[in-house]
């Protein structure tokens, strides 16, 4: 089994903490490790290191290296530009395929989710493994939802394909992008519904014959990539074919048009942590409902709030359900609730050029 964790990113839905130059996976933002070295921590034991593969930009290859120094060196792969998660899981399955020689079973993970009751997590990931293999199939991981998050996709199941391996496998119905809330609740209600999380599982051969069918412009590049592998024209000949393809994600690139996508119901509790609400939300709060990151905080009369600071004391008089985020550089102050809005802010430095900041 191969594992890739997609490493990329440019740091916009954490600012002003998460930079292009440290985006929110090289983070600690509970304390601790960075997101990255914990999706590492949990996949230990699943497979060998010499069989994990972090996809990244090339301004970090450095930091992960530093973060992950268990990992091979040519383990660690640079994407000259960012091009979303298809690119991403091309170039990585042209590398597993010129590497291995033969068919790899291949999990794709974020690097920046947090994951409760890690060994549900693993053997989630080994039947799924198992089924992949004997069955050729794309499969999705589902989150059972417990509220109607607006911040997520959704999957809708179809029939049960697979109940005795102790997790059921569904075939997939259909995806839907992030809804409103009204569409949000009804789909718990109507109980068809999971957490669309980013995670898959299958084979080499099945993730690029579907690569082959509905991405051939993309594939006549993988197929240029994977010759390079590991010769000395591999950085040159990434670069070449990544400037030339589009940006398109896997989701709306192979897995709305495959015909052999499934989705594994899982149950562990999961938040890929997409807004400085959703940190709050996870943290440790006092008796009043604040979460405070700081060396020295006086709090007056102020609930449900989210504070934090590298090095300053905080206070706050009588404010209620705020994100208060402080730098060297930056202090970003909102609404807890439009904590979502914080790429558009991003957005808008980017358009005034005020390159320093991001």
């Amino acid at each position: 089994m191969y594992i890739v964790l997609m490493a990329g990113g440019i740091g916009t839905r954490f600012w002003p903490r998460s930079r292009s130059s440290r985006p929110k996976q090289m983070l600690n933002i509970l304390g601790g490790d960075s997101m990255l070295r914990m999706t590492y921590n949990r996949i230990k034991g699943l497979t060998e290191d010499a069989k994990i593969l972090v996809i990244t930009n090339a301004e970090l290859t450095d930091m992960v290296r530093e973060d992950l120094p268990e990992l091979p060196a040519q383990n660690i792969i640079a994407e000259p530009f960012g091009r979303n998660t298809a690119p991403c899981i091309g170039l990585a399955t042209s590398i597993i395929q010129k590497r291995s020689g033969k068919e790899e079973v291949m999990v794709v993970l974020p690097a920046d989710h947090l994951i409760e009751d890690e060994e549900n997590f693993r053997e989630t990931i080994r039947i799924a493994a198992d089924y992949a293999r004997q069955h050729q199939c794309l499969i999705t991981m589902g989150i059972t939802p417990t509220y109607p998050e607006t911040g997520y996709g959704y999957i809708q199941k179809d029939k049960i394909i697979s109940d005795d391996l102790g997790k059921t496998i569904f075939k997939v119905k259909t995806f839907a992008e992030k809804p409103n809330i009204d569409t949000a609740k009804r789909f718990i209600k109507s109980g068809d519904f999971l957490w669309n999380s980013g995670m898959f599982i299958w084979t080499t051969t099945s993730i690029m014959k579907n690569f082959d069918e509905h991405q051939p412009d993309l594939t006549d590049g993988l197929h240029l990539i994977r010759k390079a592998v590991d010769t000395p024209q591999m950085d040159e000949v990434i670069f070449d074919v990544y400037s030339k393809i589009k940006s398109i994600s896997i989701d709306y690139g192979i897995l709305e048009a495959a015909s052999d996508v499934c989705v594994i119901e899982a149950d562990f509790k999961w938040n890929d942590i997409g807004s400085w609400e959703a940190v709050y939300n996870i943290s440790e709060k006092d008796k009043n409902g604040n979460a405070v990151i700081a060396e020295e905080h006086l709090l007056l009369g102020s609930k449900n709030n989210y504070f934090y600071s590298s090095k300053k004391l905080i206070t706050a008089i009588d404010v209620e359900n705020l994100v208060v985020v402080e730098t060297d550089d930056a202090i970003l102050i909102c609404r807890k609730d439009r904590s979502q809005r914080v790429k558009d802010l991003v957005d808008t430095l980017r358009r005034r050029e005020q390159h320093k900041y991001l």
